[in-house]
Parts: structure tokens; C-alpha cells; sequence
């Protein structure tokens, strides 16, 4: 007898996630938004064949390797890989109707969190070493050497994984029947329905970790504005500094923006006055087109406009180039 009121309760929420995924996909089709898989795959498949060829770039020149910033750029490019893959294969799941087993909708919802802030926490990292490289260059390899920097970046994995992995397992413990297909697998869905008692943890999880990560980034930015203004370097209105700031500050804009959208995401979630339409609306275009936005840019702002990078890959292409002739003969 002790067991009927968890049992209920599980009961309950298994049926209201069931009936809320059903609502999800209705709306889904009645405004055709299936159609949105199409630039989500066109801007993944663009961005999943440009960042491996960076990612050989940088692996195959030891030299790379042992610098901060192309360490923290691969796994920035590794992490959007991961995001891109699982975010393409849920819109397509969606998109085709197909029904998904609860236990792996939560696995995938779990890992895409964690490599989406995985990716946030590294280019929020990649600001604070360009500071530091900027304002202390003659310790900056004593500060931040390789093996530093691999300890660093396992720490960010953990750190990235620790909520969604902590949801992962509280979706798994209140799951009456973790072997129950949903129509439709959604990161919002998994969180929200996991908050629906108590929705201030999870907002104060992404809230405050977007906002520590960006007030960390203006301050290194301002404070290397302050350090390099009387250099010259911002003089010339086309200059190098102008240009690169420019292209990292649009590249951390598309990154920041769709966690913020996220973040509202879940607070209209739980509004009774906001019509489903609209959450549905807000929802597939920052998965499809937002989110995408950022990764498939990263390669051209961050990666092709280190000169190392494309010296890199232009000696591969030329020596690809002079062995075809060779094999061909």
C-alpha cells in the first residue's frame, strides 16, 4: 500500500508526457513545420564536411597541437559535431513521425545538452585565453600549457554533463515505463516535464551559467580593449583587431542567443495563457535554424581565419595534389 501513491504519481506523469508529446507533434503537422528538416539539413551537412577537415588540420600538425587556442577550437568544432549529429537526427525523427523509446529520447536529449554547453563553455574559454595571452605574453605558455589546458578541457566536459546527466537520471527514476515510445523527443519537453513541480532549478541552472559566461567575456573584452588601445591597432577602421573582434563578437552573439531563447523557452512552457501554437513555433525554428546558425559559421570565423589553420590545410591539398598525378601515372 505504501508503493500506490508513487505509483500513481508515475502514472500521472507518464500520461501527461504521452498526451503532451501527441499535442506537440498535432501542432507539428496542422502548420506543416516538418519542412523545417530541410535547411536543418543542409546547414548540418555544410558544417559536419567542414569541420572535420579542421579538425585534421589541427591534428595532424604537432605544432597545432600544442597550442591553447587550437586545443580549445577542436573541441569547440568537436562538440558542435556531436550537437549537429543528435539535433539532426532528432528533426528528422520528428519530422517523419517516427516513434522513439522514452529511455532513448532522454540519453540523446542528455548528450545534446551537454555538447551544446560544452560549446558555450569553450568559447567562453577561448576569450578568457586570448586575454590572457594578450596580457601576460611572456607567462602565457607557463599559465596555460597543453597539458593544463587537456585537464581544463575534461573538467568543462564534466562540468557540461553534470545537469543533464542529474535529469537523465531523475527522468529515469520517476519513468513509469522507461520502454514507452513518445512521438516526439524535444530537449524542452524532457526539462520542462521534469520541472513541472518546481521550475526554478532548471532556470537558475542555464540562467545563471549563461550569465556568468557572458559577463566573462565582456569583461575580457573590454579589459583587452583597455590594454591594446594605445598599440595603434584600432586605428585603421578595416584593421585586423577590428575585423577578428567583429567576427568573434557575431560568432559569440549566434552562440548566446539561442540558449537565451531556450532559457524563455521553458518559462513559456509553463504558462497556461501562452497558446501551444506559439511554443511549437519558437521551439522549431530555434532548433532548426538558430542553433545551427553558429556552427556552421565557426569554421570560416574562427577556424579558416587563423593563418596557421589554412597554411595547414593548403600544404595538405598540395601534397593530396602531387600525389594524384603520381597514383594516376
Amino acid at each position: 500500500t505504501t508503493c500506490l501513491p508513487l505509483c500513481r504519481s508515475r502514472n500521472t506523469m507518464s500520461t501527461l508526457m504521452l498526451n503532451l508529446t501527441q499535442e506537440w507533434a498535432e501542432s507539428l503537422r496542422r502548420w506543416h513545420l516538418d519542412s523545417f528538416f530541410i535547411p536543418t539539413v543542409v546547414i548540418t551537412l555544410a558544417t559536419l564536411l567542414a569541420n572535420p577537415v579542421l579538425l585534421i588540420c589541427i591534428f595532424l600538425s604537432r605544432a597545432l597541437r600544442q597550442e591553447t587556442r587550437y586545443l580549445l577550437l577542436a573541441n569547440t568544432l568537436t562538440a558542435d559535431i556531436i550537437f549537429l549529429i543528435l539535433n539532426l537526427t532528432i528533426v528528422i525523427c520528428n519530422a517523419v513521425r517516427a516513434q522513439i523509446h522514452w529511455r532513448v529520447c532522454e540519453l540523446i536529449t542528455a548528450v545534446t545538452v551537454t555538447a551544446y554547453c560544452s560549446a558555450i563553455l569553450t568559447v567562453t574559454v577561448m576569450v578568457v585565453d586570448t586575454y590572457a595571452a594578450v596580457r601576460w605574453p611572456l607567462q602565457y605558455h607557463d599559465i596555460l600549457p597543453p597539458a593544463r589546458t587537456h585537464r581544463i578541457l575534461v573538467g568543462m566536459w564534466v562540468l557540461a554533463a553534470l545537469y543533464p546527466l542529474t535529469v537523465l537520471i531523475l527522468m529515469e527514476v520517476q519513468s513509469r515505463n522507461p520502454h514507452e515510445r513518445v512521438p516526439v523527443c524535444l530537449a524542452l519537453i524532457s526539462f520542462s516535464f521534469l520541472q513541472i513541480q518546481n521550475t526554478l532549478g532548471v532556470h537558475i541552472y542555464f540562467f545563471v551559467a549563461a550569465v556568468i559566461c557572458a559577463l566573462l567575456i565582456f569583461y575580457c573584452y573590454i579589459r583587452l580593449y583597455m590594454v591594446t588601445r594605445t598599440q595603434g591597432i584600432w586605428q585603421s577602421r578595416f584593421s585586423r583587431a577590428r575585423v577578428t573582434l567583429l567576427a568573434h563578437a557575431v560568432l559569440l552573439l549566434l552562440y548566446f542567443v539561442p540558449g537565451f531563447i531556450f532559457i524563455m523557452e521553458l518559462y513559456l512552457f509553463q504558462r497556461k495563457d501562452i497558446s501551444q501554437d506559439l511554443r511549437v513555433w519558437v521551439n522549431t525554428v530555434n532548433m532548426c535554424v538558430f542553433m545551427l546558425l553558429p556552427r556552421a559559421c565557426a569554421p570560416y570565423l574562427y577556424g579558416l581565419r587563423y593563418r596557421e589553420i589554412s597554411d595547414t590545410l593548403m600544404m595538405l591539398l598540395q601534397r593530396n595534389g602531387r600525389l594524384s598525378p603520381n597514383i594516376v601515372s
